[in-house]
């Protein structure tokens, strides 16, 4: 997720940039850049990877006295990690700075580029230091061009954007994206994070959606729609660490809850209207190809398991799924016409980046869907499809699993049309729950405190069966997954109906039984499955819409029309259930022992 840091103030600039962009570097960054009006003039620095390139480059710049500076550590969505990429972004006499995705920025680009404008990156975030130019040579007044120009945009954005124009203000606006105004006597800063002002500011102010004003020595002013506003300031916390998690015990509770922010995120730009849309792909992609074959490794693989039951259902292709580190050593039957597709969080794992070299050398397409631009894996795939989930710190994989799987039902829809194998009807229905998605991975305060007072009951017993159906198996691997992580706990995925073909031996009252039982798909079915453990006296967690009067614990999930929004939500449950018992263990729950966030070894 990208960070900005914003000061206005006698005191040196630059350092303040650096110092505040390199504290938000657990954000995750592949450039960065800042920009400082000196003397009334416009000086800009940037660099890809790490900070230290971008404190070389600035290293005989100075900027003492008043003036105002904008930077911006950047994470890849349009365009690749470049210099030209890399934020703050420059029209004729002014830079932006912005966080989020401008979701209407190809028909702003189009509109400013048929009047003119010259664009140099592949980025949306240039479309609104040029929209503020274009508005600001018809009124001649800044904060009247600024005000007209966030009007136009839609999507999520925190932006902060400097002018020659207004050589003394920083402007600012805020929608979706995080961004907070420290005060400290004269001295203006703005961050994505508190953890870049800490130590600077005493008092603080988090920015609601829609508000934005400007900062000049002396004032600040905010507004909102309905015109001005007055500051309700706090005081600043101090503690960094967590700061950095937002006040999330750990990092991994904090991407829990981060996941609905970053599944918008992951769908913005790509549904149009009517349609799925994937600018990384060529129009003729998929042409030639009659089967898929994706390649992963642990959390990864169990969203590809569930992705194969949606291009089968939607597209009628033949998809096949491969734990990587068993493909490379199976001798495997390839040819042409199979699209290779491999899944990474870090674009690093090693067997799925080996898988991934066997296939070019057989002569397939390869697409990867990865979290990180410019990886090994993206960089050796044909093309590649950015899950925007921001950094994960948490070892065990939250976000990112919750924004491949909605990657991979997007790319299956997509497929689907072209092939012409889904009616319109049923792409709107499934657009339609694509769109409310982001709502059903909201964690309720009711909902995480229910599911910390059940967590008492399960720290103890023989192991866990997580049990489902059709994509509810694959999201059962899963949940038994991040249960196994980080509590150490034994848990093992099941489909429902293999219960009784062996594992049902295994069923008492030590056993403990998480049932995923959706309204939506094979309710009946997978109902028959729970009562048979049941009467074998295993301990029943149902997790459905419908209450079950044989569980003996029950988390009621909403009723919903489709079966990804149920999967969606039963996913939060079952990240949640594993986080409380992890820390009611005293586990160390972002880095638990044995496992590492990159596997970069066999």
């Amino acid at each position: 997720m990208c960070g900005i840091v914003g000061y206005l103030g006698k005191k040196e600039k630059k350092e303040i940039l650096l110092d505040g962009l390199q504290e938000l570097e657990y954000r995750g960054y592949d450039s960065a850049g800042i920009a400082v009006i000196k003397d009334r003039k416009l000086n800009h620095f940037k660099a890809i990877g790490k900070l230290k390139n971008l404190r070389e480059k600035t290293r005989d710049f100075s900027s003492e006295g008043f003036g105002i500076s904008i930077g911006h550590t950047r994470w890849a969505t349009h365009g690749k990690p470049t210099e030209l990429n890399a934020h703050p972004h420059l029209g004729q006499y002014s830079y932006v700075v912005h966080n989020g995705i401008i979701e209407n920025y190809q028909a702003l680009k189009k509109e400013l580029q048929e009047d003119g404008a010259v664009f140099l990156s592949q980025t949306d975030t240039e479309t609104i230091v040029h929209l503020f130019e274009k508005y600001h040579q018809t009124s001649n007044d800044p904060f009247d061009a600024f005000q007209k120009t966030i009007e136009r945009l839609e999507g999520a954005y925190a932006t902060l954007l400097i002018t020659e124009a207004a050589p003394d203000t920083i402007f600012f606006a805020k929608n979706g994206s995080p961004m907070l105004i420290g005060f400290e006597e004269e001295d203006v800063y703005f961050a994505s994070s508190d953890t870049p002002i800490i130590g600077k500011a005493t008092e603080v102010y988090y920015l609601e959606d829609r508000e934005y004003g400007y900062a000049k020595k002396g004032e600040v002013a905010l507004f909102d729609a309905q015109g001005s506003k007055s500051f309700q300031k706090q005081t600043l916390p101090t503690d960094k660490a967590m700061a950095q998690k937002d006040g999330y015990r750990f990092f991994m509770e904090k991407e829990i809850y981060e996941q609905s922010s970053v599944i918008s995120d992951t769908m913005i730009g790509r549904i149009n209207d009517e349609q799925i849309h994937f600018d990384e792909l060529e129009s003729d992609f998929f042409d030639g190809i009659d089967a898929i074959k994706i390649c992963a490794c642990g959390t990864s693989y169990h969203a590809a398991l569930a992705s194969s039951y949606l291009f089968e259902r939607f597209a009628k292709v033949r998809c096949d799924i491969e734990i990587a580190s068993e493909f490379r050593y199976k001798e495997p039957l390839l040819d042409d016409k199979t699209l290779f597709i491999t899944i990474s969080q870090s674009g690093e794992t090693a067997d799925t980046l080996e898988a991934l070299k066997m296939a070019k050398r057989a002569g397939l397409k390869s697409l990867s869907i990865c979290n990180v631009d410019n990886s090994s894996i993206v960089r050796e795939s044909d093309a590649a499809i950015l899950t925007r989930a921001g950094i994960e710190k948490g070892v065990a994989s939250t976000k990112a699993f919750a924004t491949q799987a909605m990657v991979l039902w997007m790319l299956s829809l997509y497929l689907a049309d072209k092939r012409q194998m889904i009616s319109r009807e049923q792409k709107m229905i499934e657009i339609d729950a694509m769109r409310r998605t982001p709502k059903a991975l909201i964690v309720t305060e009711a909902l995480h405190g229910k599911l910390h007072r059940l967590s008492k009951r399960y720290l103890h017993g023989h192991g866990f069966f997580f049990i489902g159906r059709d994509i509810f198996y694959p999201l059962a691997l899963e949940g038994a997954l991040k249960l196994k992580e980080i509590s150490y706990l034994h848990a093992e995925g099941y489909p429902a109906g293999e219960m009784k073909h062996g594992p049902i031996a295994l069923a008492d009252s030590e056993l403990f039984t998480i049932a995923l039982m959706p309204k939506t798909l094979h309710y009946d079915k997978i109902k028959s499955n729970v009562e048979e453990l049941s009467a074998r006296d295993a301990t029943i967690l149902a997790i459905s819409p419908e209450p079950f009067e044989l569980a003996d614990d029950f988390i009621q999930t909403l009723q919903s029309t489709h079966p990804m929004l149920e999967f969606f939500e039963m996913m939060v449950i079952t990240q949640i259930l594993a986080l409380e018992i992890s820390i009611r263990l005293g586990n160390d729950v972002d880095m638990p022992r044995n496992l590492a966030k990159s596997v970069t070894v066999e």
